[in-house]
This record gives C-alpha cells, structure tokens and sequence, in this order.
C-alpha cells in the first residue's frame, strides 16, 4: 500500500497502534476487514490535509467516536469534514472511531485509550451508562473537553450537548401523528435502536406524552434493540405487525427504515404515515420516492461548529463549562422543502 507518511503518523490518524498498521502497510495476515479500511481512511485523510487542507495556525486533534449504523456515521463524518476548514487557521484533525454497534465496556475502553494517547477533544454518541460517564469523567479531569452528540449524557462531566432537542422532535412526531388521525383510529408502530440511548428515549417520552393528553385514542406498538440495523429491525417490525393487525403508521425514532417499510409491505398493509429522523442518504430516497412522508430533521454541520466551538473554548482557556444544551432546531421535511446537506 504506496504512501508517503510514517507509520506513527497514520497510526495516529487512525487510532490504531503501529504494529497493527504495520501489518495492514504489509499485507499480513490475520487483519481485519474492518482494520484495513480504517488504516486506507486514515491515508486519505494524511492525504487531504498534505494537499493544502492545514495552513499556519493551531492545529487541534479531535476523537469522534460514535455506536450508530453506517447511513448515519457517514453523514457524521461529511458535516465535521465539511466545516473543519471554516476554523483556518485552526485545524482540525479529527479521527473517527466508527462502529454499529459496541459494548459501554469497549466504549469506555475505547476512551481511556483516546485520553492516554493525548487529544484535545471527544465528540461522543454512546448509551447513557456507568461504565462511559465514568470515562467521560476521566476524560475531563485530564483537561480533555467532551461533547456529546445527538444523545447526551446530562449527568456525566461532559463540556457541552450537540444536537437537537430530542423530547420536542418526539412531540412534533405526536402531533403530526395525531393531527393525521383525528378523526380515525390508529396504531403506531414506533422504533428505537437501543433503550440505552438518552436521546431516543428522550423523543419517546415526547412521543408518549403528547398522544396521552392530546390524542389518546392513538395506540402504540413499540420495538426495540434492532440497533437501527436493517435485518434486526425488520424482524422486529415483521414480528409485531404479525402480532397487531391495525398498526397503521409508523414512528421511527431508531432507524432502519427501508426494513419497516419492506415488512409493511411483505403483510399487504398500507402505512398511511411514516415519520423518520435525519436526512441520511436512505431517508432522503424513501422521502423522494413518497415511501416516507415526514423527516424530522437537524443539521449536523450546525451540530459540527457547535462542537468545534466549544473544544476550541475549553482549549484556550475558558474557565466555565459551555454546559447545559446547545440545541440545533428541529425541522419537519417533506418532499418539497429539502434543504441541501
């Protein structure tokens, strides 16, 4: 694998040790798929940034570690790579830590490393558990600011919040739900990736809330811990639809959309309305196709410069945490008001 750059370097960039990339460089056996695709990212990476992406100025090292399905990481990995040059002359290095899903023991693993190995910011998407606010805590007692994205960690140490206000965008969810069916009946099938997740359980809780007062004669159908995987989630979905022949509709707080829909459609059964999050690559082709009919979605790049913001505060010396939220407006999408991402 030709390139120019010492092996410490791209074994900085991607988070992996020397010997590991050593192999990978090499062609060695007994490398993982995975780990091969991780070194050839971090050389294009080395590539970029030798091709004029750094400029004098402050060169700032960022970790982005995150459990979610790859239509999502992906579309994280574009907004923090898009605004980074919007920093100059501060650069970002940023280095991502993907995965669909993880144990909170590997996670927390995972961070320590990060804090041995010297950063000057976590971006983090991880469950709300013992075992990460513990190495969040860490991670901050070394000087190291942590925001959270998408999903906090509001009783960890954590610097700041980047992301929605998850308990409003399960609300908007409700009332476009029972606006809709007002004057029917209706069951929905709602999906979450993972109770571990705050953020998903915080647009439950909206979701719930608002039906029961509102709308109560709309009725709910909940799975959970497909992951936002495709395969995971269709069984589940396939499963309840089995089990309840009136779910209707469809709120997916977790993912794994194509999946649902193909399982309403292997039954025979219309979704009169399918409400979905983020405008990642599948949720923008269902919107297009009409197989969807509301995304609610925030901007990640807005969410990107949020989290550049505040590790460039906490590194220059801010004494007080940027705490608390900093939350990026919920926007409903149809398929006439698209916004470019």
């Amino acid at each position: 694998m030709a390139h120019p750059f010492l092996v410490k370097d791209i074994a900085f960039q991607a988070g992996l040790s020397t010997a590991t990339v050593d192999r990978v460089l090499n062609g060695r056996a007994g490398v993982r798929q995975q780990t091969e695709a991780r070194v050839k990212a971090a050389i294009r990476e080395l590539e970029k940034q030798q091709n004029g992406l750094e400029i004098q100025g402050q060169k700032r090292t960022i970790d982005v570690v995150m459990e979610a399905p790859e239509r999502f990481t992906e579309a994280v990995r574009q907004a923090f790579e898009t605004e980074a040059p919007t920093f100059m002359p501060t650069t970002f290095r940023c280095r991502f830590h993907f995965a669909e899903t993880m144990r909170p023991h590997d996670i927390a693993q995972l961070l320590d490393r990060i804090r041995l190995r010297g950063t000057d910011g976590v971006v983090l998407k991880a469950p709300d558990v013992p075992e990460i606010v513990g190495a969040v805590a860490r991670l901050e007692q070394a000087g190291i600011a942590v925001v959270t994205l998408v999903t906090d960690l509001p009783n960890s140490a954590r610097t700041a919040y980047a992301g929605a206000d998850n308990r409003a965008a399960g609300e908007t969810a409700a009332y476009l739900i029972g606006e809709r069916f007002a004057e029917s009946s209706a069951t929905v099938l709602v999906t979450i990736s993972s109770s571990r997740f705050r953020g998903e359980e915080e647009r439950e809780i909206g979701f719930r809330r608002v039906l029961r007062e509102q709308y109560p004669a709309i009725r709910i159908i909940e799975i959970s811990e497909g992951h936002g995987k495709d395969t995971e989630t269709g069984a589940l979905a396939a499963k309840a639809l089995a089990a309840h022949a009136d779910i209707n509709a469809a709120y997916s707080i977790g993912g794994g959309n194509r999946a649902v829909l193909e399982a309403f459609e292997r039954v025979g059964r219309d979704c009169a309305l399918f409400i979905a999050h983020d405008l990642d690559h599948d949720n923008l082709a269902l919107l297009r196709q009409r197989r969807i009919h509301f995304v609610l979605h925030h901007d990640l790049r807005s969410d990107a410069r949020m989290t550049f913001r505040a590790i460039l505060a906490r590194q220059n010396g801010a004494d007080q945490k940027l705490g608390g939220s900093r939350l990026s407006a919920v926007e409903v999408i149809t398929p006439y008001n698209v916004p470019a991402v």
